[in-house]
């Protein structure tokens, strides 16, 4: 589960009880048993494939429940595209802008009106260094969301709800793999530790920063960003 797992971890240390979604039943109950025996924190399960419209909506009735109100939504799910732009399918392109824009931005609008009115709420949306950076659909789509966070967290500012945009670089996760992407040119000291990225995102979040971008190295990335041709974008994976 990768950075989605720390996310989890670290609210629970902070004793919130957690609503974890993902496909897998399996890695989502050994994380609730995970959370359980350190913490003693409760969680609920609920598996979910966000692609599915039926699966999404389990997820939508349960962000606007009343009961047991969410306080933090943490939008992970995503994954890159190994094809270039005119060898990938429609089909993969359409999943791709779901998966990283259309759904989360759903989810997220479904959250906010109950934040707005218990006068708490922060909304956390995982981007990407590639958010500044000019490498196709995937650099798109998480420039997207550090739009909407900077607009959102403005906007709602005064309700106590924020939007963050959090904007890593290379992760110590199992998200390159899956997508089958070659790192063994990156170098050590561009890694990232998915616990620290978590744990500077929530803090981030709880202030109401609207972009966040763990460590110096990637912010001094962004500041460059804008001064190296976009021949030379290579991070497009991360």
């Amino acid at each position: 589960m990768g950075l989605g797992k720390q996310f989890a971890l670290q609210l629970a240390a902070h004793g919130y009880s957690v609503v974890l979604v993902a496909r897998g039943e399996q890695a989502l109950h050994a994380v609730a048993a995970e959370i359980a025996e350190r913490w003693g924190v409760s969680s609920e399960v609920l598996v979910a494939d966000l692609l599915v419209e039926a699966d999404r909506q389990k997820v939508l009735d349960r962000l606007v429940s009343d009961s047991t109100p969410i306080d933090v939504l943490v939008n992970n799910a995503g994954w890159g595209l190994s094809d270039s732009f005119h060898e990938s399918t429609w089909s993969d392109e359409k999943n791709h802008h779901d998966i990283h824009v259309s759904i989360p931005l759903q989810l997220t609008h479904s959250v906010i009106p109950g934040m707005r009115q218990r006068g708490r709420g922060r909304v956390v949306v995982v981007s990407s260094v590639a958010a500044f950076l000019s490498r196709g659909a995937y650099s798109a789509a998480k420039r997207y969301w550090v739009t909407m966070a900077t607009s959102l967290t403005a906007a709602y500012r005064r309700d106590n709800v924020s939007v963050t945009a959090l904007c890593p670089g290379f992760t110590a996760t199992e998200f390159h793999q899956r997508m089958g992407m070659d790192v063994t040119g990156v170098p050590r000291f561009a890694w990232l530790k998915a616990d620290r990225v978590a744990k500077t995102a929530l803090r981030q979040a709880f202030r109401g920063r609207a972009v966040s971008i763990p460590s110096l190295r990637y912010r001094a990335l962004v500041a460059l960003a804008p001064l190296i041709p976009a021949r030379f974008h290579r991070l497009d994976g991360e």
